[in-house]
This record gives C-alpha cells, structure tokens and sequence, in this order.
C-alpha cells in the first residue's frame, strides 16, 4: 500500500509591498526610512515608484508590524508569501 506524506512548512518568507503612498507620502517615507534603514533619498524613490516590494524575507509578526506601520502613515500596503525557491525546498 503506497505511503503518503504532507510537507509542512513552518513558516513561509513575506514581503511587504507598498501599492500607493496616500495622501502622506512624507510620513510613509519617514516611516519607509526607519524600518529599512535606508537614506531619506532612497526611500522616496521607493516610494515614488510603486508599487514596490520595500521588505522582504521576514517572518509573519515583523511583516505585520511593518505593514501596520505603514498603514497607520496613509500607506495602502500588501503583505505577500514569497515563493519558495527550489534551493529552499
């Protein structure tokens, strides 16, 4: 009799990805700058070219927290599951 078997994946990499900036744009750049690190000209040119992946390879609370931050500076924010590469599976 065959045998069956049900990967698991424990937990999947998310992307945060912003879909439009709102009306706030300065504040969802402030908040952009301080989550990625990134310089203030960095992070508005982010910003400018959306949408745009702007975190990538986090675990499911830090997405959220980042999305939630976004989102509480005017941001309409996406949070993806990233595919699995075949060098991870």
């Amino acid at each position: 009799m065959p045998e069956y078997v049900e990967l698991v994946c424990d937990e999947m990499p998310l992307s945060v990805v912003v879909l439009d900036p709102g009306p706030r744009a300065v504040e969802v750049t402030k908040v952009l700058r301080r989550l990625t690190g990134l310089s203030l000209w960095h992070s508005k040119t982010l910003i400018s070219s959306v949408p745009a992946t702007v975190l990538e390879d986090l675990p499911e609370d830090a997405a959220a927290t980042a999305a939630t931050a976004l989102r509480e500076a005017g941001a309409l924010v996406e949070v993806r599951r990233q595919p699995m590469s075949p060098a991870q599976s």
